[in-house]
């Protein structure tokens, strides 16, 4: 059973990813239109993570007893100055996110809710990687400047990605 402090604040969490898979959509059509469609298929892949990462949440807080409660999603930004200002975007997002999950991580132990803490460690985890990969593409990014075939290169190589289900998902849809 979740207290109402843990249900309220991971139904504010979902809301969080959801907002989240917004962005990511919106950064694949700002990639898509300027003429980087492998980076908009990596941010393809980023808008279904985020979703997954939702419905980690949605169905955790189920399994537990507590009730969703879904709210309206805040509009994203649609513009951004740059391919790096995308990426940078991303990283500061990330860390973001990375701050609500060490929120939810104090609240669950405070609460000594052991259940909860331990769903957040793969969420600890994935936040670390996330905030890597975004570190490595903006490196990336300054090395290249504006080498148009460098660019070509990083862009055909982003969109070598792939979508996996997240793994607390797999195998429970």
């Amino acid at each position: 059973m979740l207290s109402k402090k843990i249900e309220e604040a991971l139904n504010a969490q979902i809301n969080a990813e959801m907002w989240s898979a917004y962005l990511y959509l919106s950064m694949a059509s700002y990639c898509h239109a300027n003429g980087k469609p492998g980076m908009g298929k990596w941010f393809e892949v980023q808008f279904k993570e985020e979703q997954d990462h939702a419905m980690i949440f949605f169905k955790y807080v189920i399994s537990r007893g507590g009730n969703v409660s879904l709210k309206a999603i805040e509009p994203v930004p649609t513009e951004w100055n740059s391919t790096l200002n995308v990426f940078e975007s991303t990283l500061a997002h990330e860390q973001k996110v990375t701050s609500l999950i060490n929120d939810l991580c104090a609240l669950a132990t405070q609460e000594n809710d052991y259940a909860t803490q331990s769903m957040l460690k793969w969420f600890i985890d994935e936040q670390v990687e996330e905030e890597e990969t975004a570190q490595n593409i903006i490196d990336n990014l300054k090395m290249i400047n504006d080498n148009g075939y460098g660019l070509y290169m990083l862009d055909k190589e982003l969109g070598a990605r792939t979508y996996t289900q997240a793994a607390p998902l797999a195998g429970g849809e």
